[in-house]
């Protein structure tokens, strides 16, 4: 049995309360009124630094326009700290639920190499539950008019602009919350059955168990496809209301799975550093390596494939998306095809590399940084525009939601054996070699 250690769970609290305090710092830094922003945009324009459009509309005599720059400016920096929570909580939340999806496949297609990291896998998807919970409160808190990341919610926005207008029977605050509630229990209820089928083996193989769980696997993916699809729509692509893509779903879906197994892998070879996973080999590894690397090259098809589309065809409501992230994100928008495809693929297409621990880790770090990157420049522009930066707020957010994580999964790891015991393919799991 696994045992959390001490300095782990006092390493994750002290994530938490690093990262509590600077998202705290966040919010009462940010202003709370026009005015506060007006007089911080007079200060900069006096000290010649400031923001070009403020310092053009005071020289022209334009106050009209002074003014509507900094109610813009103003949502934008109450915003901030808002979509510095919001980020990493939806990407890490989404990582469990990844996990639990590869998860669920390794079950409906009877897999033999992977039943030794079955638990990994369960301890990872406990984060289900609190996670879940942190990104539906913020949903609640936005529909409560608390921030102004969707700005479909904002009533003033929708009846000044006909393209929202024509949306509202499906972008709506209570058919939004309604929806987020049905993917979020579906995804809960379906990983409580299996999983407690899961430990109910270990009591002693049953066939009768063995079988429901592959149904209850099956079921699981298709309504995990579905809602998956919609989930990437109202919680991300939302944001930019006018904007939509058809590919998107499977954008999101290929960088919640790259970032799924690289935390299995992660978890994995933290485990067996300690000790623990005896049955778990190189070759184990070599295979989640092969997934990391083949989901990267999935993401960089699929961010290449959006891109050029957009791009050729030209619409002008579509390439505003683009231009947007062009012109005041890209350094973040092309890192990520470096961080996310090239840099992975250089390093793991070695088949030798894949199975050296330090390599995958490396590796992994890298993935799991430009997936965080990714999430930022899908959200971060929509909701704060121009007015972004990573600072002390993004930084403790991120700490915040990961001291969670951590402390979440390996409490979890503890309450059960590291291996499950009456797998159908355990043998032949325990002895795979490749």
């Amino acid at each position: 049995m696994y045992t959390m250690s001490s300095k782990l769970k006092l390493f994750s609290l002290a994530l938490i309360i690093v990262g509590a305090i600077g998202l705290i710092y966040g919010f009462i830094d940010a202003p709370s009124s026009v005015e506060d922003v007006k007089e911080m945009l007079h200060a900069e324009d006096a000290a010649h630094v400031g923001d070009s459009v403020a310092m053009e509309s005071s020289v022209a005599g334009e106050a009209d326009h002074a003014d509507e720059h900094a109610e813009h400016l103003f949502h934008q920096l109450q915003n901030k700290p808002w979509a510095a929570i919001y980020v990493p909580a939806l990407f890490i939340f989404l990582i469990s639920l990844g996990v639990f999806v590869f998860y669920a496949l390794q079950n409906a297609a009877q897999a033999g190499w992977s039943p030794v990291l079955f638990r990994v896998m369960e301890g990872i998807a406990s984060y289900l539950v609190p996670g879940g919970i942190i990104v539906y409160i913020l949903l609640v808190l936005s529909t409560l008019h608390l921030n102004h990341l969707f700005i479909w919610m904002d009533p003033e926005v929708v009846a000044n602009d006909a393209i929202i207008q024509n949306k509202t029977a499906y972008l709506n605050t209570p058919f939004f919350l309604i929806r987020a509630a049905i993917y979020m229990i579906g995804w809960i209820i379906f990983s409580k059955l299996i999983i407690k089928n899961s430990r109910k083996l270990d009591e002693g193989f049953s066939l009768t168990l063995h079988k429901r769980n592959f149904k209850l696997s099956a079921m699981f993916l298709v309504f995990f496809i579905v809602t998956e699809s919609m989930m990437s729509w109202d919680w991300i692509m939302s944001i930019d209301t006018h904007w939509f893509s058809t590919l998107f779903g499977w954008f999101v879906l290929a960088s919640i799975l790259v970032s799924a197994v690289t935390t299995i892998a992660l978890v994995t070879i933290y485990l067996k550093g300690k000790g623990y996973l005896e049955h778990v080999n190189n070759s184990h590894i070599h295979d989640l390596a092969k997934f990391m690397m083949g989901f990267s090259i999935f993401w960089a098809y699929l961010w290449f494939s959006q891109f050029l589309l957009i791009w050729y065809s030209n619409i002008p409501e579509e390439v505003t998306y683009y231009a947007q992230r062009l012109e005041d994100y890209p350094v973040l928008f092309f890192g990520t095809v470096i961080l996310n495809w090239l840099l992975p693929m250089l390093i793991l297409i070695n088949s030798d590399f894949k199975r050296v621990n330090w390599i995958v880790i490396f590796a992994g770090i890298i993935i799991l940084v430009g997936n965080y990157i990714n999430f930022f420049v899908l959200i971060m522009p929509g909701t704060v525009g121009e007015s972004w930066f990573i600072g002390i707020t993004e930084i403790c957010s991120v700490l915040l939601i990961l001291g969670i994580f951590i402390f979440t999964v390996f409490s979890a790891l503890a309450k059960a054996p590291l291996t499950v015991k009456h797998s159908a393919f355990l043998e032949e799991s325990k002895h795979f070699h490749y």
